[in-house]
């Protein structure tokens, strides 16, 4: 029996398993010369040096000065540049992350590339229930997406669980993080006894009684900001600490957006980042000698009418190549990001992730966040968007794949079959390699007009919609041995009667 006209076709969305361990084959695009390079990190050490960072921790403080840094009575704390080349020199250029399952082990560094979802909106959104505040289920449902498909290799909080107290929360969170999903979980640093609890979680999960065991691996991670320009905050001083003392690794990311928390000119916004990053790594490494860190890179600019933030314009294309090029320079792995400032699935939505998500693929990034759901600058995680994120970041892992010359795939004895004029459709070689030889969308469509008014006259956004809700329909998640998730359960619940932890 035909269809009738509007009824939908169903396509079925199909994870793939071939999007792990990406490695970027494309040498990094440069925008600076080794000399502006080279300038930029002597400039921000030198200043380091001369006016230094604001450190709000006391214990910070102290370790810092413990190793030969001025700090005045204003907390300001000035760094020794041989100190700073020392500790640099300690950080990892490469490092490992140990997932619950090892198939999704995380390689950072050299020209490995890890795609990451958003992460910290307070509010989620999808085509029938509109922009809303962020909930439990709404942060269940991320892990679930993000456990569905490879080309995300760890998960992330991709919106907050507002229906929780905030006292509680991170013990709630942290427990589906590591029930839902295998992959390496994130852990926030917002004070010391959650992120201390995230630890314990972590520990029971993987049955591990010692902090020591604990520490021979890197097993899950976090991002710090600093509080630009030139300040180094509480929680976040707390959260380089605890993570380098137990050998997790940070994102070191200042919060660089020119024209408002950085100079409006790309230089100046650049080497505020990187005084504040290298100082940040300097004090992991004064903490533990070879934690491994990365160099978190996040600048953009503000939208100068509004004051608002603006993602994927051409300055933060150009911020994050020279970004690329400074973590380069002093040898660390380098974070960046996917984004965009657009309020709707739309048009304007995918060009700005797309340039921002250029930027860091040609930049040489090794862990790009925010690469799927992001929205409205990062305070809505959009369930559609999430999904045609999902679209875009497998097409990029499938421009990584080589380009194979060896056996038959020069298709010399096809050309001769075919002859001049003819196709290719019908010859042996097309028919023993149709089905894999080309990627297959999950989202987007190539359907003749009239085939795509047939199937409903769908866009992406609509499309996306019945993808996320069919995954979510089907989700399984990983195994748990009942006497794991007994103790999580435990370890919760008496942490809750505790009274869990406040922010720091």
């Amino acid at each position: 029996m035909a269809r009738r006209r509007g009824e939908r076709r169903e396509r079925a969305p199909v994870p793939t398993t071939q999007y792990r361990h990406l490695v970027n084959p494309f040498d990094p695009l440069r925008i600076l010369s080794e000399d502006q390079v080279a300038h930029l990190h002597m400039s921000a050490v030198r200043y380091l040096s001369d006016e230094g960072i604001r450190v709000s921790l006391p214990e910070a403080r102290v370790i810092f000065a413990g190793a030969g840094a001025v700090v005045d009575d204003d907390m300001m704390v000035r760094l020794d540049p041989e100190m700073v080349s020392a500790m640099l020199a300690l950080a990892p250029s490469e490092f490992t992350i140990h997932a619950l399952n090892s198939e999704h082990d995380l390689h950072v560094g050299g020209r490995s590339t890890v795609f990451l979802p958003a992460a910290g909106p307070p509010f989620a959104s999808d085509l029938e229930g509109g922009r809303r505040m962020g909930t439990f289920a709404d942060y269940e449902n991320f892990i679930r997406l993000t456990q569905s498909f490879d080309v995300m290799g760890a998960t992330m909080p991709t919106v907050e669980a507002g229906d929780i107290p905030i006292n509680v929360r991170h013990l709630h969170t942290n427990r589906s993080a590591v029930t839902l999903s295998d992959k390496a979980p994130f852990i926030y640093c917002r004070g010391r006894r959650r992120v201390r609890d995230g630890f314990d979680l972590m520990k029971i999960r993987l049955g591990i009684d010692s902090d020591e065991e604990f520490a021979n691996r890197a097993r899950v991670f976090t991002t710090i900001n600093t509080n630009s320009p030139r300040l180094l905050d509480v929680p976040m001083a707390m959260g380089i600490i605890d993570f380098a003392r137990l050998g997790q690794p940070v994102a070191m990311t200042p919060f660089t957006l020119a024209g408002a928390m950085a100079p409006v000119t790309m230089a100046g916004a650049l080497v505020l980042q990187h005084m504040e990053a290298v100082a940040a790594i300097t004090l992991s490494q004064l903490v533990r000698p070879g934690a491994p860190v990365m160099y978190g890179a996040f600048t953009s600019n503000v939208d100068m009418k509004s004051g608002s933030p603006a993602f994927g314009t051409p300055e933060a294309f150009k911020g994050a190549v020279a970004s690329g090029q400074l973590a380069r320079h002093i040898g660390i792995p380098w974070r960046s990001s996917g984004s965009s400032a657009s309020n709707a699935v739309d048009s304007q939505a995918g060009y700005e992730t797309m340039i921002n998500m250029f930027g860091a693929i040609m930049g040489g990034a090794n862990w790009i966040l925010h690469a799927a759901g992001w929205q409205e600058g990062g305070l809505v995680a959009s369930y559609e968007k999430f999904i045609v994120d999902i679209e875009m970041c497998q097409m990029l892992a499938e421009m990584f794949t080589p380009v194979r010359t060896d056996g038959d795939e020069l298709a010399l004895d096809a050309i001769t079959e075919v002859g001049p004029g003819g196709h290719f459709f019908g010859t042996q070689h097309t028919l023993d390699r149709f089905e894999h030889a080309f990627y297959q969308p999950i989202v987007f469509s190539r359907a003749s007009f009239e085939q795509w008014t047939e199937d409903g006259a769908q866009d992406a956004e609509q499309r996306a919609s019945v993808i996320w809700k069919r995954l979510l329909a089907d989700f399984e998640a990983p195994g748990v041995p009942d006497d794991v998730a007994a103790a999580l359960d435990e370890f919760v619940e008496r942490r809750s009667a505790e009274g869990g932890a406040e922010p720091d």
